[in-house]
């Protein structure tokens, strides 16, 4: 199984913002910081959740895991619902593309857990 951390991140709210993730698995770390340009923190966590996947899906991870400290990503995918209609086309974007898996898991995690993710994240801010 492998297992992804994602973070997302905004200078500001909105600001500069970007996605971090930290991928295990086969026998190796991947990291990737991808800028994300202006958008506020919460639309920053559902664009890690969804690049993830993206980078999952080319790769051909089948069985993944991911690991977020955003309970509203969670949440959100997990019931696949959120209330806030500026994130329903990433959560819809997200389920699709989670399907396209054998197997997916999302499990909230506390901040200090996902330390790699974030400095990702933060490192992306800057690449903007």
């Amino acid at each position: 199984m492998i297992e992804v951390y994602i973070d997302g991140a905004s200078a500001g709210d909105p600001g500069l913002s970007g996605a971090g993730i930290f991928i295990k698995g086969n026998g190796k770390l991947e990291r990737f910081s991808i800028p994300l340009g202006q958008m506020d923190n919460h639309c920053a966590e559902f664009m890690a959740c969804k690049q993830a996947l993206e980078i999952c899906i080319d790769k051909q991870y089948t069985v993944v895991s991911f690991r977020s400290d955003s309970q509203a990503v969670v949440h959100a995918i997990e019931k696949e619902y959120v209330k806030n209609s500026e994130y329903k086309l990433l959560l819809e974007e997200i389920i699709h593309l989670s399907k396209r898996l054998d197997l997916f898991f999302i499990k909230w995690i506390p901040s200090r857990e996902n330390r790699a993710a974030d400095e990702l994240a933060r490192k992306a801010i800057r690449l903007n």
